[in-house]
Parts: structure tokens; sequence; C-alpha cells
């Protein structure tokens, strides 16, 4: 019960914030923080293949609705959630123990960067092909990918950096 109110919570927390605040940033007309799949990434190991799919898809659905894209985010969040236990699996290759959250202090600070910036990667790869629909100027796109994988991750660490001062406080 805990963990679907604070997986709820987090879901309108930062669809709220992406549609107010970061999707009005582009850093040089070119990066845009993408913070919202910090929500996939929060999700529980425990949680099944078909479940993070599915809440991947329902995520990347409201901020398509809310963005008016044309099932951009769906596509690239659905992909991403679905790729999601198999980056886990790659870089922990020790059993988590149930329903373990993707954090600092469960996954250690190299295990997490690197976790986040994978999913990041193949998100921002997905979404920005998709909404290119073509390759005609791959260096601009390039620029694009790198520079929003760039300000994501930095996002997700800072976020996740207040999220272990408070979890450390509430110990």
């Amino acid at each position: 019960m805990v963990n679907i109110v604070r997986s709820l919570l987090y879901f309108v927390l930062l669809v709220l914030v992406q549609i107010l605040i970061l999707n009005n940033i582009h850093f040089l007309r070119l990066v845009t923080p993408l913070l919202y799949i910090y929500f996939i990434i929060k999700l529980p190991t425990g949680y099944s293949s078909v479940r993070v799919t599915c809440l991947s898809f329902l995520l990347g659905l409201v901020m398509d609705m809310l963005s008016n894209t044309p099932g951009m985010h769906a596509a690239a969040c659905t992909l991403a959630g679905f790729a999601r236990p198999y980056i886990i699996n790659v870089l922990m290759r020790e059993n988590l123990p149930e329903n373990t959250i993707p954090s600092f202090r469960t996954f250690g600070y190299g295990n997490f960067v690197r976790f986040a910036l994978l999913f990041v990667i193949l998100h921002h790869v997905a979404l920005f092909v998709i909404e290119s629909l073509t390759l005609f100027d791959p260096l601009f796109l390039a620029i694009r990918i790198l520079g929003s994988i760039a300000m994501t991750t930095a996002f997700i660490c800072v976020a996740e950096s207040f999220n272990r001062r408070t979890r450390k406080n509430e110990d």
C-alpha cells in the first residue's frame, strides 16, 4: 500500500513539474530536461515486466496528452519500461531483495548512475529519433540527444540526492 501511494505521488508530482516547469526550459534551444522518467526509474524491482511496461506506457500517454505530442512519449516510455528489468539485471548481477527501490543507497552510487544513464540514453534516443522522423541532420539530432541526456541525468542525480537526504533524516 505504501508503494502504491508513493508511486502515485511520484507520478503526479513529476508530471506536473515536467509540464509546468521543465517543458519550458530549452537551454540553447536544444536541451530540455525530461525528469518525468524518474518515475519509471524509481519503481520497485519486484514489479513484473508487464506492470512496469504498462505504467511506463501510462506515463508516456499522460505526457503525450498534456504536451500535445502524438504518441512519442508513450512509445519511448514503453520501450524504456520494457528494457528496465534487463538493464537492472545487467548492472546488478547479484540478486536484489524483493521490492527494492533503485536508489543511491540500494544500488550504490556508481551502479545507480550507470542504471539511470543507460535508461535515459535508451529513452532519449527513442524519443528524439521518433520526434525528428528523419536522420536528415544527424549532427543536430546527436547534439540534442547528448545534451538532453546529460541534463536529465544530472537532474535525476540531484533529485535522488535530495531523496536520499530526506530518507536519511527519517532513519
